[in-house]
């Protein structure tokens, strides 16, 4: 699902450079942006799951460091060399010191005009890197929570998130709330629900999640209306902030719609207590091996999908926004994979194992996504 994920970012963004602006298929194209709320959720749902598992007593709380650890290992390096590589070969970034600072730190979204050529996708990552910040403040006031009230109190802040976009904020030029976290929390929400439900016993949820083909009309739909003028104008021009709302909540729709049969379904993973189809069945398409090969280097390719779009207008002697687009989404997934596996071989992979390995010698612990207390396994897959 990140590789979908994922491909679905570039597609919206190799969309745009192509050209593909117009009321009918630049509308479709641009909407694919809510891939970005997919990996939210898939967020939300891997690092609550361990929490809510913790609170109904199946295995002990995550600890903070070990999830602090495994966060920044997994972000950061390959991050910081696409930062580097980029600001220092692009020839659009023009970066002085100040962009250099914000990109390094995620702190763009916050800091005027520092989202620069070849990495404006970083906002989500800032977004992202905040809610992982946030995590286990939110989690220590969960445990507080009885647990039938979890799920509610879950549901009512992520209501209360569409409020964001009414506070009145005095910001600089070049800075805008509405890309603040607390704006998208409905999307990580989305997985957060998932993942009390997976440790629920079963309900019409559970029933409802099964219903795949239900689950694809409501994802297609949510998808619709993201697309339609209801959800604010097609290209980058800025819509009213109802129409901001119709998207957000849209994305959590399509979010959730997407991930519910893959987490609540028959062989969904762990067993959930009133439930004996709990299994780990690999999912037909998204658990081949092509599947999960393209989810391991799913975070390359987000990272550095623009510079790969980037090299190719040269290679096919095309200026951007000049059409194209089958061939320029092609040759940049295969040049964006390409760049990504690199990556995940040289980078990405061998830091969080060196972390495994370190840790493995200090203190053994589960996954944070684990619903038991088994060790992880010594290789980061």
């Amino acid at each position: 699902m990140r590789a979908c994920a994922a491909i679905g970012v570039v597609i919206t963004h190799v969309g745009f450079q192509t050209g593909h602006t117009t009321w009918s298929t630049g509308r479709l194209l641009g909407r694919f942006d809510l891939a970005v709320a997919v990996f939210f959720a898939l967020s939300g749902f891997l690092l609550w799951r361990g929490h809510a598992a913790a609170a109904r007593g199946l295995r002990c709380t995550p600890p903070t460091g070990h999830y602090l650890r495994s966060r920044i290992v997994r972000i950061m390096p390959g991050y910081l060399v696409a930062v580097v590589v980029i600001l220092t070969l692009f020839p659009d970034t023009n970066a002085d010191l100040t962009v250099w600072l914000a990109n390094l730190t995620l702190t763009q979204i916050y800091v005027p005009l520092t989202l620069t050529s070849g990495l404006t996708q970083m906002w989500s990552l800032s977004v992202e890197v905040t809610f992982y910040l946030a995590l286990p403040f939110l989690a220590l006031l969960a445990r507080r929570l009885p647990v039938r009230a979890r799920i509610p109190v879950i549901v009512g802040v992520a209501l209360a998130s569409f409020a964001w976009g009414l506070i009145p904020f005095s910001v600089p030029f070049g800075v805008n709330p509405l890309t603040w976290p607390p704006a998208f929390f409905s999307w990580f929400a989305a997985g957060m629900l998932l993942a009390e439900l997976t440790v629920s016993p079963v309900c019409w949820a559970h029933r409802l999640a099964r219903r795949r083909i239900l689950m694809a009309v409501v994802a297609l739909t949510a998808f619709g209306l993201a697309a339609s003028p209801l959800a604010g104008p097609a290209g980058l021009a800025p819509g009213t902030l109802g129409q901001f709302l119709i998207k957000v909540s849209m994305g959590a729709v399509v979010a959730g719609a997407l991930l519910a049969p893959l987490v609540l379904g028959p062989g969904a993973g762990a067993e959930r207590p009133g439930d004996g189809q709990g299994s780990d069945t690999s999912h037909r398409f998204l658990g081949s091996t092509t599947m999960v090969t393209l989810g391991r280097w799913s975070y390359g390719l987000f990272v550095w999908h623009l510079a790969a779009l980037a090299m190719v207008f040269p290679v096919i002697g095309e200026f951007p926004f000049n059409g194209h687009m089958p061939v320029v989404l092609a040759l940049t997934l295969v040049f964006g994979f390409a760049i990504a596996a690199v990556s995940y071989a040289l980078i990405e992979s061998p830091c969080r194992n060196a972390l495994r390995r370190w840790e493995r010698r200090n203190d053994v612990t589960p996954l944070d996504s684990s619903v038991s207390d088994s060790p992880e396994p010594a290789v980061a897959c």
